[in-house]
């Protein structure tokens, strides 16, 4: 079963991009595992309007058989051996399922993106850029697989 992590917006850090890129090499060590960066145009200036345009695009964009977990603020928080424990359950009950981790835009998520969600999930109470997010959930999702795997990666 693959794993998708989707971006609204990109990021133009080559820093960024070539942390980035070393997760993305270590995790499909363990899984499929596929990234994509959805586009919006830059010259939208309110709000939700932008929230709105967001959402057609990720809706149009995910399948009815996904399984897609938002990564918000307001949802479910975890230590990493909780989220290794949490990505181990999806991968046994979402059988055949993709899923899919998205992270939002800058206001966050349309209605009816959380309307979609099966889960949320939070990676801290605190706000982070957009750039940083991505790499520190590559950076938790490869250390949820060296969990899984037994790995020496994470250390207790």
């Amino acid at each position: 079963m693959p794993i998708s992590f989707w971006t609204i917006g990109k990021t133009n850090s080559k820093e960024f991009q070539q942390w980035e890129a070393d997760f993305l090499r270590r995790i499909k060590a363990f899984i499929p595992f596929r990234t994509e960066v959805i586009d919006i145009s830059r010259s939208i200036r309110d709000k939700e309007v932008l929230k709105l345009e967001e959402a057609k695009k990720v809706l149009q964009k995910v399948k009815s058989n996904d399984f897609l977990i938002l990564l918000d603020e307001k949802g479910k928080g975890f230590s990493s051996r909780g989220f290794a424990a949490f990505i181990q359950d999806q991968l046994s009950f979402n059988t055949g399922k993709n899923i899919v981790f998205l992270v939002g835009g800058a206001f966050g998520f349309h209605e009816t993106v959380y309307q979609r969600a099966n889960a949320q999930i939070s990676l801290s109470e605190m706000t982070f850029s957009h750039q940083l997010i991505r790499v520190v959930f590559l950076e938790q999702l490869y250390r949820a697989f060296t969990i899984i795997n037994n790995h020496p990666y994470h250390n207790d």
